[in-house]
């Protein structure tokens, strides 16, 4: 196990629940993982995202917006 990170505080979400905040389809966000723009860990057959990589994935977009202006 690495030493200095803490797994025990780590929150994640579902591709649903993903989908539900970003208001996209369920689909969208598997093809947000499946390219790699937004990180997830496979278990079995299902997706988990890291809560604060979603988070992250939306700033950056609000940032863009903001450059483009």
């Amino acid at each position: 196990m690495t030493k200095g990170i803490n797994y025990s505080e780590a929150r994640f979400m579902t591709v649903a629940e993903v989908a539900e905040l970003m208001r996209v389809s369920k689909m969208t966000v598997y093809r947000l993982v499946h390219s790699g723009d937004l990180p997830a860990i496979q278990f079995g057959r299902s997706y988990r995202v890291p809560e604060n990589a979603v988070h992250e994935y939306i700033q950056q977009g609000i940032n863009q917006q903001r450059k483009q202006a």
